[in-house]
């Protein structure tokens, strides 16, 4: 497995090499925005720990860019910026996972493995369908007709769920639960967010339905 830091603090960049690469992954590291874009783009990874506060381009810049080239890419941010909106922004943005400085290395791990667990999982799937959309699980690509998008991490594990759960109703806590997979604060709109971004690249044909005070539903007709 192959990992990608981008962090310009050189002593936390050292102590995620050496932790990462006991656990037996692979470590290349980047000490600002434009390298480590740069890296993430021309080579293949397996998952990208991003810090925020870079110089060069800074981390949102870099996750904007990185998940428009590739969004199957699995990012988690690792930053001092633990305030909410800065959670949600990159979450918004295609993030993964957001863990805040000063953090564990044992929970990142966790997370890591987390990340890397369902990229396997999802791995051993082909082809899933529900009503009108077509997932290709190994592309990460969803289809409508002719039409294809290419989705980020959080939207390919939130459509999937939808798709396994075709035609049944599932609340926002439980997405939550599954498909961010760990506890997040149940006010926040960061399901809502991901289902609206999947309706703009999917369109009305996807039948993603809101289920007043219940959730969401993929209808199967």
């Amino acid at each position: 497995m192959r990992i990608l830091v981008i962090e310009d603090e050189a002593r936390i960049q050292a102590f995620l090499a050496r932790g990462l690469e006991a656990e037996g992954y692979t470590v290349v590291a980047a000490g600002d925005g434009r390298e480590g874009l740069d890296l993430a783009t021309q080579a293949r990874w397996d998952l990208v720990v991003l810090d925020l506060l870079l110089p060069g381009l800074n981390g949102l810049q870099v996750l904007r860019e990185l998940q428009s080239a590739k969004p199957e890419l699995p990012v988690v941010i690792l930053s001092a910026r633990g305030d909410v909106q800065t959670k949600l922004r990159g979450f918004e943005l295609g993030a993964s996972d957001y863990l805040a400085k000063p953090f564990s290395l044992d929970e990142l791990l966790a997370r890591i493995r987390a990340r890397l667990r369902g990229a396997a999982t999802f791995g051993d799937e082909h082809v899933l369908r529900g009503g009108s959309v077509v997932l290709d699980v190994a592309r990460r690509q969803a289809g409508i007709g002719e039409r294809t998008a290419d989705l980020s991490d959080r939207e390919f594990r939130l459509l999937h769920h939808l798709l396994v759960h075709a035609g049944e109703v599932v609340s926002r806590e439980r997405l939550l639960a599954e498909v961010w997979g760990y506890d997040f604060d149940p006010g926040s709109n960061v399901v809502d967010v991901c289902v609206r971004r999947l309706r703009q690249k999917l369109g009305p044909e996807a039948a993603i339905e809101t289920v007043r005070n219940a959730g969401y539903r993929l209808a199967t007709a």
